[in-house]
């Protein structure tokens, strides 16, 4: 006898705990997640809104700031209790080089003794590739941090698409990218990680080519990484809300950029608004990319998030 279930069945029943086998009845394209009751929002703070102050960061802005304020990723994680953060969101890069599962095992030991759950992580990559050594190197690298996350306890992993290759088109680049997505995605299902692609330019610039990425991805364990800055369309609260309901993560920024136009104020009562009419529910983390310093400006922003959240 055939066993098959709906998606909502799925996600209740791995939403519980409860173990469950992928046969190929369950794997199918992402569809908006079906949430039954109502929004829920958990506040989390992402790493890289520290970029400029961790110790030996690979992805450190050119820019000479406080020695004192210089931090490592346990420091970050009692920054984020002390904040009252109810995640942590560790950037994969700033951990040290060499780390191991001992290391991810004492920072997971670490946030638990702090109360703060890792929300997830992230990691920089490029799924346009053709086949071959390009490629290779792209997935391995997300299938190790898929398995990272894993060690760690973080229910998330942001991907990226990425840009097509000179002498590629936007459709095969499409291809290649669907191929690594899927490829990736069956270690995810194994670990149990949710992975989300980030709307973040190149071939998901706008969100109709994420979404069609996203509906054709054979896999109940990829969705959106939302990053509420990074649509410079016409309307991105429009284009926001498009992509809500496919959302596994939420990164909020306290800026949004147009097409035509520089940087202003993020509305962010509308964009909560917006997580709430799609029934959200999962974390949301703040990703301070503004020019002041984010230890005078991170807990204003976390102060006016958890008011608005908790509306």
């Amino acid at each position: 006898m055939q066993f098959t279930v709906t998606r909502r069945q799925f996600l209740c029943t791995t939403a519980l705990g409860v173990g469950a086998v992928l046969t190929p009845s369950l794997v199918r394209a992402v569809e908006p997640f079906q949430r039954s009751s109502p929004p829920r929002l958990r506040l989390s703070l992402a790493a890289y809104s520290f970029r400029e102050y961790f110790r030996d960061a690979s992805h450190s802005r050119e820019r000479q700031v406080d020695a004192a304020k210089k931090i490592d990723l346990f420091q970050f994680v009692d920054y984020c209790a002390v904040q009252g953060c109810e995640g942590a969101e560790l950037t994969s890069y700033y951990f040290p080089p060499d780390a191991n599962d001992e290391y991810l095992l004492k920072l997971k030991h670490h946030a638990i003794v702090r109360g703060v759950s890792i929300s997830g992580t992230a990691v920089g990559n490029t799924f346009t590739h053709p086949e071959g050594k390009d490629r290779q190197r792209e997935v391995a690298l997300v299938k190790k941090w898929i398995n990272n996350a894993a060690v760690m306890g973080a229910p998330h992993i942001r991907i990226f698409a990425g840009t097509a290759p000179r002498g590629i088109n936007q459709g095969e680049a499409k291809k290649f990218c669907i191929g690594a997505i899927e490829e990736c995605a069956a270690v995810a299902a194994q670990k149990g990680v949710f992975m989300g692609i980030e709307n973040h330019g190149g071939i998901v610039e706008e969100p109709k080519e994420l979404l069609d990425i996203i509906r054709t991805v054979q896999s109940p364990w990829v969705g959106i990484n939302l990053d509420t800055g990074n649509f410079h369309t016409d309307d991105p609260y429009r284009d926001l809300e498009l992509c809500a309901p496919y959302a596994v993560n939420v990164q909020i920024k306290s800026e949004v950029r147009r097409r035509r136009g520089g940087m202003e104020a993020a509305d962010l009562k509308r964009m909560i608004g917006i997580l709430r009419k799609a029934n959200y529910q999962g974390f949301v983390a703040l990703e301070y990319e503004a020019k002041p310093d984010p230890f005078d400006e991170v807990p204003k922003l976390l102060k006016e998030l958890r008011a608005l959240m908790a509306g």
